[in-house]
């Protein structure tokens, strides 16, 4: 029992250091080269096969956290001994000969970015047979053929004997599914040999073509809109020297430093320290394009959606904010690389001042005439676009964004810190067709009610934590049980998320769906 618990307790360690030690560089002076770690450190189980390939190992592609949890499972299962640096070459050199083209990561990158609120949507087969333990994601951002595929059910089923015990298990023949089923499924859907791979094997560009500057724009919940300059300065060996410069809509500073990692020529992964908060970034390059998220080290759930584009290059990013109401007057900037000219923003809107102009940053005061036509518009400046402006009359609906999200408890005496909720209040407009369009995030006031009869009668708004009225920030209360509430139960609750927006002397409303639940301990780098 005790060695169980040393095993649960080594696992769940090892969970938490796993993306801090994918986001650092490594130190290449203590480490021994990748070959010779496969063979002094890998091949004593993974035997040799022709042309230098190793089982199992070979017979797999992965993204960087894929390998780096690959890695994890032989230390807290088979007692592997490897030093950090040693695992970060290991993982950096597997991610770069056998890891996945950027084509094969689109549609489930959110995994990677931690954006653990999605709401995925594969087919019913594999969101019951795979999904319902892990993320569909974790499935889709491998390749194996079906050899490789077939031993992966083999070791779920060894693994955890009790699987074909739960639900949705114990009602059908799981295992004779597994095989027949999902494994000639997911060789076809997601194979070894793939055309991309190794089209982008040939086709990727040099890691140092990442150096330079890089304008960039995002948007965190809770605080809003930001831009700035990203200086990157390459250090080798696919490593990168970062320094933040920016600032957010309401003029506080986004600056920091930090480096980073390039992965598969395409895959960056970065530590910056911005204002004294550790944030990682994962982040897509292609071209002359970053994008991605970033979001603090300890509390993946403040994060930020990040864009940038390379200076030298031609690019609107953002329009910032992206909306404009009929009749109104609003400043508004223009984000991005190259910037020339005056921008347009269609008929009925016009630029009654530039107050600020840049290549990377325009700065303008506009007007809306009464009667300009509500829709979404393309900005352009000189023969660039890209962007859009939202021009409304009015809100015709408020929209909490998640829609659905889960809070965790937290702290209380504990080691795990709390887990936030943090939304946005997006306004829809409705166009002289009748179809409904996008306006924005626009400023809201904040509550929680109870979700339902059983939430209300036992409290859960009064324990389950506090919302911040103002930003959409919702804080969960304390871990451990609760003596004030039935049986002593924990802060858990069952919520309405309540945003309303003023438009026009007009009140409106939406509604999200918010869970506050309890601790997780298993953190992996691929939920």
């Amino acid at each position: 029992m005790k060695r169980k618990l040393r095993l649960r307790l080594t696992g769940s360690l090892l969970a938490m250091t796993a993306c801090a030690t994918l986001h650092a560089p490594p130190s290449f002076a203590d480490a021994r080269d990748a070959q010779t770690l496969l063979k002094q450190t890998c091949q004593g189980c993974h035997t040799p096969e022709a042309g230098d390939a190793l089982s199992r190992i070979s017979h797999q592609r992965k993204t960087p956290e894929g390998w780096l949890m690959s890695i994890a499972r032989m230390q807290t299962m088979h007692g592997l001994q490897i030093s950090d640096d040693d695992r970060r070459t290991l993982v950096k050199y597997l991610a770069d000969t056998q890891g996945l083209a950027p084509s094969e990561t689109e549609g489930v990158r959110y995994a990677l970015e931690r954006r653990l609120n999605t709401v995925e949507h594969f087919d019913e087969q594999t969101s019951q047979m795979c999904g319902r333990c892990h993320s569909g994601a974790r499935v889709a951002l491998q390749r194996r053929p079906a050899e490789e595929w077939e031993r992966l059910v083999n070791f779920h089923l060894g693994q955890w004997p009790s699987l074909e015990y739960q639900a949705l298990s114990r009602d059908r023949d799981w295992f004779d599914l597994a095989r027949k089923d999902m494994v000639p499924l997911l060789a076809k859907r997601y194979p070894l040999d793939n055309p991309a791979w190794k089209a982008w094997q040939q086709a990727r560009p040099q890691a140092e073509a990442m150096a330079g500057d890089w304008s960039f724009s995002g948007h965190l919940p809770g605080k809003g809109e930001l831009s700035g300059v990203m200086s990157v300065a390459s250090a080798g060996a696919d490593q990168f020297k970062v320094t933040v410069k920016g600032q957010y809509a309401d003029g506080s500073p986004f600056n920091g430093e930090g480096s980073a990692i390039l992965y598969s020529g395409y895959e960056w992964r970065g530590n910056v320290t911005v204002d004294g908060v550790v944030m990682r970034q994962v982040l897509a390059a292609k071209g002359d394009e970053l994008q991605g998220r970033m979001f603090e080290a300890e509390h993946d759930e403040r994060g930020l959606d990040f864009v940038a584009a390379r200076h030298g290059s031609q690019r609107l990013l953002a329009v910032q904010p992206g909306y404009l109401k009929t009749g109104g007057e609003s400043e508004v900037t223009l984000v991005g690389t190259g910037l020339a000219g005056t921008p347009s923003f269609g008929k009925g809107v016009h630029v009654l001042q530039v107050l600020e102009q840049s290549p990377e940053r325009i700065r303008v005061r506009l007007k809306a005439a009464a009667d300009a036509k509500p829709g979404v518009r393309e900005v352009s400046v000189g023969t660039l676009k890209g962007a859009s402006l939202a021009v409304y009359n009015r809100i015709a609906e408020v929209k909490v964004v998640p829609a659905f999200s889960v809070a965790r408890i937290g702290e209380g005496g504990g080691s795990t810190p709390k887990v936030q909720g943090r939304f946005d209040a997006e306004a829809w407009g409705k166009g002289a067709d009748g179809k409904a369009y996008r306006i924005g995030v626009v400023p809201a006031q904040w509550k929680v009610e109870a979700f339902d009869e059983r939430a209300k009668d036992d409290e859960d708004v009064k324990f389950a934590g506090t919302m911040q009225a103002d930003a959409g920030v919702f804080t969960p209360g304390d871990a451990g049980p609760n003596p004030q509430r039935k049986m002593s139960t924990n802060n858990a609750g069952n919520l309405k998320v309540i945003a309303a927006v003023e438009d026009g002397g007009k009140a409106l409303t939406g509604e999200g769906h918010l869970i506050v639940t309890v601790q997780r301990w298993n953190n992996p780098p691929i939920p």
